[in-house]
């Protein structure tokens, strides 16, 4: 995005939201925030569920970032009819007015819950690779609305020329995990440095993702990728990955092994999917920076592994209560 150039992003009072309008003012674009909750990054407080909201904030918009969204952590706190609107019909809003309005490009944060009940190997079998070719078989009502509307977006491509593309990006949030056994047994950095292995993200390159992916729109027309930190790991380790993760970390980075014991850090016993970012770093042309390589790299250096983005925009959490046995409750 080197012209300045008028753009929406949604849901800016959120994690990538606030990410995304940082970014892009200190590009000198002129951004409109528009949420349902007031901050220092909303500029325009309304529901992308109200048609008439969204079509008076989409005069003149060249590019839409699409990132407001109801999360895996809202499905005991709202309905399935609320995941419907929010998702499904706030993404169609959204669609129906950026094609009306001529917008250039529409860029949607999707996820890789999408793939849902896909991510898990039968028992015996090696772990999955995780690619854009594996179909979605979501599991929630998460999944399903955000699949949804990756469909919508893939119409408004084909029926009216709206260049869409879809990112689906992997763990970013830094709450903690909500498995209560998993905060149990790993320290919360440990349990966050395993998962840049195989299916977690730094935020800041998921915005570069985004920025990347709102100059490329136009050529590309329509594609999904995948936004996940590059994985050290190659089809062939796929079975041994299953049964026996240590060990194939070990072989491909030594060196953790080191850093992860002063720490008292445990390497994960088995893991069943790895996320391939191929296509996004080829298609695209996106460089991720923060992998495991550079998580063990910071940790020798004594230094926080998290980017500076990250640092700063912290802990968002999404319910206004507090729970008692975790950080958000999950049926």
């Amino acid at each position: 995005m080197r012209v300045s150039m008028k753009v929406l992003v949604t849901g800016n009072a959120g994690h990538l939201g606030e990410a995304l309008v940082r970014n892009l003012r200190e590009a000198k674009h002129e951004v409109v925030g528009l949420d349902i909750v007031e901050s220092r990054y909303t500029t325009d407080v309304g529901s992308i569920v109200d048609r008439s909201c969204v079509k008076r904030r989409m005069t003149g918009m060249r590019a839409v970032f699409h990132a407001a969204t109801l999360h895996k952590p809202h499905r005991v706190t709202h309905s399935r009819q609320d995941f419907v609107d929010t998702n499904v019909t706030g993404t169609l809003n959204l669609l129906e007015e950026a094609a009306a309005g001529g917008v250039e490009s529409f860029i949607f944060t999707s996820t890789t819950s999408v793939f849902g009940d896909a991510l898990v190997p039968p028992a015996g079998e090696p772990a999955l690779w995780v690619t854009e070719d594996v179909t979605p078989v979501p599991k929630n009502i998460y999944g399903v609305t955000k699949s949804a509307a990756e469909d919508s977006c893939q119409l408004f491509h084909r029926n009216h020329g709206l260049a869409c593309l879809i990112l689906r990006t992997s763990r970013v949030s830094p709450e903690q995990d909500d498995n209560k056994a998993t905060r149990d047994i790993y320290a919360d950095g440990n349990v966050k440095a395993n998962e840049y292995l195989f299916r977690r993200v730094d935020i800041a390159d998921v915005v570069s993702a985004h920025l990347l992916a709102v100059e490329r729109a136009r050529a590309i027309g329509f594609g999904r990728n995948i936004v996940s930190a590059t994985t050290p790991f190659l089809p062939g380790d796929l079975p041994d990955l299953r049964t026996d993760a240590p060990s194939v970390v070990r072989r491909r980075i030594p060196d953790h092994e080191a850093e992860y014991e002063c720490r008292g850090w445990k390497m994960i016993p088995g893991i069943d999917r790895v996320y391939d970012n191929e296509q996004a770093r080829n298609e695209p042309g996106w460089q991720p920076r923060y992998d495991f390589n550079h998580i063990v790299d910071r940790l020798k250096a004594g230094d926080d592994p998290r980017s500076p983005l990250s640092r700063v925009i912290g802990s968002k959490g999404y319910h206004a209560q507090e729970f008692t046995k975790g950080p958000y409750p999950v049926a």
